[in-house]
């Protein structure tokens, strides 16, 4: 289907399209990658009088290490996020999810910025990014201001962005020594998007588990810690049998999504498998 008609704006800076977003309120549509905004647009589910295009914006496209953290622009797209040399070495979750993501294609053109903003609940870095804590910058007409991961995703395609606001930057920490991390996911075979993703970061301290941070995205109406899992592996050795039990709690407090691919309760089961693959992918990383 052909998209209805809007008027098109390149904005050259940041500023530039925190304006025009001013300027037409709900009436304007940020396009980043467009691997979001355009099917939606197709399918006439949104309407956009005012599309900005903030594609090209300099300085919102680089990957960089700043001592603890590393710094990744809203712009860059996944393919880059997969084959970071800064991200593999510093925060590997990252590229490991990102090579999740569609086919190539989608990764050539998507990006990291886009893809949270949109905050879709079965996308495959909401999950990851609360497993990492990650933090968010968007700039806006008072300036920019972070926001954790925790409280970004606020609902189904529903973020903490105010309007007018833009994310700029994504920062993650740099894993320490003794810390690994996977994702792991059922993917829809249709849409290849995550039927169950499952993001684990997990440090391990003379054989035990010291902490571990499990994020799920595709069970719920957004991406969620699964915090029952983390609390029951804690200072536990992790073993098949303890982390067979501690994973059956992976959809614990959460109402779980069905859909005519997979009920509520094979999702349920999904989250279970995939919690306990991921746990013990990372485990074995760790040591």
């Amino acid at each position: 289907m052909i998209p209805a008609a809007f008027e098109y704006y390149a904005p050259a800076t940041v500023k530039e399209a925190i304006g025009l977003l001013q300027q037409y309120g709900d009436d304007a549509k940020v396009l980043a990658g467009g691997h979001s905004l355009l099917p939606i647009m197709k399918l006439r589910l949104a309407q956009p009088k005012i599309v900005v295009d903030i594609g090209r914006i300099p300085g919102l496209d680089g990957i960089t290490l700043d001592g603890d953290t590393v710094s990744i622009g809203a712009l860059v797209t996944h393919d880059a996020v997969e084959h970071s040399d800064v991200l593999k070495s510093n925060c590997p979750l990252l590229p490991e999810t990102a090579a999740a993501i569609g086919d190539m294609q989608v990764r050539n053109r998507g990006t990291i910025g886009g893809a949270l903003a949109h905050a879709d609940p079965a996308a495959d870095y909401p999950g990851a990014m609360l497993a990492l804590g990650a933090q968010i910058t968007a700039a806006g007409p008072k300036g920019s201001r972070t926001i954790n991961a925790s409280d970004f995703f606020v609902e189904m395609l529903t973020t903490a962005l105010e309007p007018s606001e833009i994310i700029t930057e994504v920062r993650v920490p740099v894993l320490p020594k003794g810390t690994a991390a996977s994702y792991v996911k059922h993917p829809h075979p249709a849409s290849g998007y995550a039927v169950v993703g499952v993001a684990v970061v997990l440090s391990m301290n003379g054989g035990k588990c010291q902490r571990v941070a499990i994020g799920v995205n595709g069970v719920a109406s957004k991406a969620y810690r699964a915090t029952a899992v983390e609390a029951a592996l804690t200072g536990q050795l992790l073993d098949e049998k303890t982390v067979a039990a501690a994973s059956a709690h992976a959809a614990q407090g959460v109402d779980v999504q069905g859909d005519l691919y997979a009920s509520s309760e094979f999702r349920a089961h999904l989250a279970t498998v995939h919690v306990k693959r991921a746990v013990l992918k990372a485990a074995e990383r760790a040591t």
